[in-house]
């Protein structure tokens, strides 16, 4: 299944679309929308990626996302993926965006969150496995080299966000 994103520039503005192997091969930023599953604790929804996995098998993470398709809005694309890998039905709400190098190609990565008590039903093309954690216990996950690259630097973007709110 062809995969279609808009090609953005170095300010998120959209240049063209492309298919997002194509970005991906040529570096090429395009967007990228994820979503972090908060509880009232402060506990944040960590996954491992399955050993099948094509990137990064068996590192955790704990962004829910993906593409956004050409033409989508970033929060549009949140809520969509949150529902296919999870099953959560919510209104991701916009924290903040970023430009990312990218472990595998650069984007831009607008990151989003929601809270969650409910039933989860990931999908295990996707995910592996399923745990809430402390930010000690992803800080270990960080530095024991188990996680993806990407989520780390957005992990600590967004402590820093979470610190000046007070969250």
């Amino acid at each position: 299944m062809t995969e279609w994103v808009d090609r953005v520039d170095e300010r998120d503005r959209v240049i063209g679309v492309v298919e997002r192997g194509e970005a991906v091969r040529n570096g090429w930023p395009h967007r990228i929308a994820v979503t972090v599953c908060r509880r009232a604790d402060g506990r944040s929804l960590v996954h491992r990626r399955p050993a099948h996995a094509t990137r990064f098998p068996g590192l955790h993470n704990w962004l829910i996302g993906g593409a956004v398709a050409a033409g989508e809005s970033y929060e549009a694309a949140a809520a969509r993926e949150l529902a296919e890998e999870l099953g959560v039905r919510a209104h991701p709400v916009p924290l903040f965006t970023f430009f990312c190098d990218g472990a595998i190609s650069p984007y831009w990565l607008a990151l989003h969150e929601t809270r969650t008590d409910g039933p989860l039903r990931p999908d295990p093309a996707e995910i592996a496995g399923l745990r809430w954690c402390t930010a000690a216990e992803i800080d270990a996950l960080i530095t024991a080299g188990a996680f993806v690259p990407d989520g780390a630097e957005a992990w600590e973007r967004a402590r820093g966000v979470w610190l000046r709110r007070g969250t």
